[in-house]
């Protein structure tokens, strides 16, 4: 029987086009992924991820995996890998697991952050992680349009996907929303996430904190469930993947 191997990953997105295997391109996080591990293993690799980031996002704790023939040992393979694969991705852990573990299935909730550089003076050695705007945001009405989220809603409002199939129903844990001197974090714990959810989210809470909404606006925002009812998509640079759960946080 094939052995399932989970990795842990981290990348930084700014110069592919995003997770995703792409027949046009080979610069994407996945595909450069099993051409690797395919190499390194001498057979067929194919990767299941937790879920797609776009073009420009970052990880710091996506979640993969595979089935092998291989009798890898966990760290030497760790180990190997790094080696071989350039120094925007890197493997932060390996391990074999049961059978029926699916990154993307068998998830059970993740922390995405998103960062905002609030000031008129460009952040020289950040500027790749974080959405520079100059007009300074209130806060505090960031922080009290974010309780709307919270809970479990139809975030249909709140998506990119024209074609949207599956149930839009997701459910928002905690939304965090801290400030050290220029820098401001969003970071959104949830059960999952639709196409551009967390951006959206992001360029919606902006515009209240632009004072372009209020803070109340959120809740019709979510009762239209339509794409034009909420704010701009925020770029991607500022967003990452934190981490992707497997234990029951917040079920029993």
């Amino acid at each position: 029987m094939n052995r399932n191997i989970k990795i842990e990953i981290a990348y930084d997105g700014t110069a592919y086009n995003g997770w995703q295997r792409q027949e046009n391109t080979n610069k994407t996080i996945q595909g450069i992924l099993e051409s690797s591990i395919s190499l390194l293993l001498n057979e067929v690799i194919e990767i299941n991820g937790s879920g797609r980031t776009d073009a420009g996002v970052h990880a710091k704790g996506q979640v993969a995996n595979f089935y092998t023939k291989s009798e890898l040992n966990p760290n030497a393979f760790m180990n190997k890998l790094n080696l071989i694969l350039p120094e925007d991705i890197k493997i932060l852990n390996v391990e074999e697991v049961e059978q029926g573990f699916h990154a993307r299935r068998t998830a059970r909730a993740k922390t995405y952050s998103y960062s905002i550089w609030n000031s008129d003076i460009s952040f020289v050695f950040g500027r790749k992680y974080v959405y520079e705007i100059a007009p300074k945001l209130h806060v505090e009405a960031m922080k009290k349009a974010s309780q709307f989220l919270i809970g479990e809603h139809d975030f249909r409002s709140f998506s990119s996907d024209k074609n949207m199939q599956k149930s839009s129903i997701r459910t928002i844990y905690q939304i965090n929303i801290n400030q050290i001197g220029d820098k401001i974090t969003i970071s959104y714990e949830g059960s999952g996430f639709l196409y551009n959810m967390v951006r959206i989210m992001t360029g919606t809470l902006i515009e209240v904190g632009l004072l372009k909404r209020s803070p109340d606006s959120i809740a019709s925002i979510l009762v239209a469930k339509n794409r034009e009812a909420s704010g701009f998509t925020a770029p991607p640079q500022g967003l990452c993947l934190e981490h992707v759960y497997y234990e029951n946080r917040y079920y029993r």
